[in-house]
């Protein structure tokens, strides 16, 4: 049985933008959340993914990660380089969805609609402090469970199989780029969740063990920021920013000379 009624799912048209090899759904937020009640009216599995500027410099060296990107159901451009980029290209986007704003949007709409999320991923405890804080925040919302990213091969061997049971319409794994998108890839047919979502270091944000900007940093693109100066561990993100304009500049001037040559 599906978590909503289809009459509640309005299936809006998405176009998809190319930037830097990746295909990047041209969406608000509005238009995101309209898709995702679709997928929880439809049932079956639907993979979402956020595309960021590190998830694109490692999709240019990670071709199989990048074949999950372009086959996901929805791609959504997470961040001021992605949205950057795109206007480079003159392909611009509409704005910046990002992963930890839709996890939360999932949060509220299972409290108000009655579907379970199951949370995957983070440091043992991450997961289960992040279960109780989204239903303190939201009363009414149902976990299905929980888990670590840190299992033995044997948990992790087994945890489809326990998700499937549970039977929760929603699905967060936060185990990182590119491992959580691979992750849920492989097991999606056997999981037969609703809605399979990578969301990155959501869950640490959820649990209270890492604070989001100031929603003026978020608005300003800046949210990368005020990231690094917390958590220093995250330089490596930071450090592919300019490998990534790099690519972006050299994407633009084959544009150029695509056009030049069509123009004769």
């Amino acid at each position: 049985m599906s978590a909503l009624s289809p009459a509640a799912a309005a299936p809006p048209a998405v176009e998809r933008i190319e930037i830097l090899g990746l295909s990047v759904c041209r969406v608000d937020r509005a238009e995101t959340h309209a898709l995702l009640r679709r997928y929880l009216a439809e049932g079956g599995s639907h993979l979402v993914v956020t595309v960021d500027a590190f998830g694109a410099v490692t999709a240019a060296s990670d071709p199989e990660y990048r074949s999950i990107v372009n086959r996901a159901d929805l791609a959504t451009p997470d961040g001021a380089g992605i949205l950057w980029a795109a206007r480079r290209l003159g392909r611009p986007l509409k704005e910046r969805v990002s992963g930890v704003d839709l996890a939360e949007w999932l949060c509220a709409e299972g409290a108000r609609a009655g579907f379970s999320l199951f949370f995957y991923g983070g440091e043992p405890g991450v997961a289960e402090a992040a279960a109780a804080r989204m239903q303190a925040r939201y009363p009414g919302l149902r976990i299905a469970g929980t888990a670590h990213g840190y299992l033995s091969p044997a948990e992790e061997a087994a945890l489809p199989e326990r998700i499937r049971s549970l039977r929760p319409a929603v699905l967060l794994v936060a185990l990182g780029i590119p491992r959580q998108e691979k992750w849920l890839a492989a097991h999606r047919d056997r999981l037969a969740v609703p809605i399979c979502m990578g969301v990155g270091g959501t869950l640490d944000v959820f649990s209270g063990r890492v604070d989001r900007a100031p929603a003026w940093m978020q608005r300003s693109g800046l949210e990368w920021l005020y990231r690094l100066l917390r958590d220093p561990r995250k330089i490596r993100k930071v450090a592919v920013l300019p490998r990534f304009v790099a690519m972006v500049m050299r994407a633009r001037r084959a544009d150029a000379t695509t056009a030049r040559s069509a123009g004769g």
